[in-house]
């Protein structure tokens, strides 16, 4: 079942739960899926999935954190729900033990020897980690690793 199905199979039973707030989450987020989904044309899969979720938790996060700056309360903790919720149909995020594994590996394939190299090493991280990764976390490793 891919996860666009489980989350119009999960609106469904929030709809019939009468769940306000879950219900428009799900919505949001299957409307995000469909769109990626029509926009990627042929060959749309789980990975292309995971990156739309993603992205629409980053969103969730930035525009929370904007709503605090503005003194909304109360829109920050909405944006925080919806990032949770989506956060239940990403993968579960490597452990710091085994990204830095990752990056070793990379690191060796890729033959990087200095800070140039950050670009190609990430690249091959990122494709590895298939979504499970945060940029920002791999490069902070890349970087150390590599003296940057």
């Amino acid at each position: 079942m891919s996860i666009t199905e489980k989350v119009q199979k999960d609106m469904i039973a929030a709809m019939k739960a009468r769940d306000k707030v879950l219900t428009s989450a799900l919505r949001m987020i299957l409307s995000r899926l469909q769109m990626g989904e029509k926009e990627a044309g042929s060959g749309y899969g789980e990975s292309d999935e995971f990156k739309v979720l993603a992205t629409e938790k980053k969103r969730r996060l930035q525009a929370a954190e904007a709503f605090r700056g503005g003194g909304r309360e109360e829109s920050a903790l909405k944006e925080e729900a919806e990032a949770r919720i989506i956060d239940t149909y990403l993968p579960r995020a490597m452990e710091d033990e085994e990204l830095k594994a990752v990056v070793d590996e990379a690191i060796a394939a890729v033959g990087a020897e200095g800070p140039g190299d950050t670009g190609r090493v990430m690249s091959h991280v990122m494709a590895k980690a298939g979504g499970r990764a945060d940029g920002r976390v791999v490069s902070a490793i890349v970087k150390n690793r590599l003296g940057g």
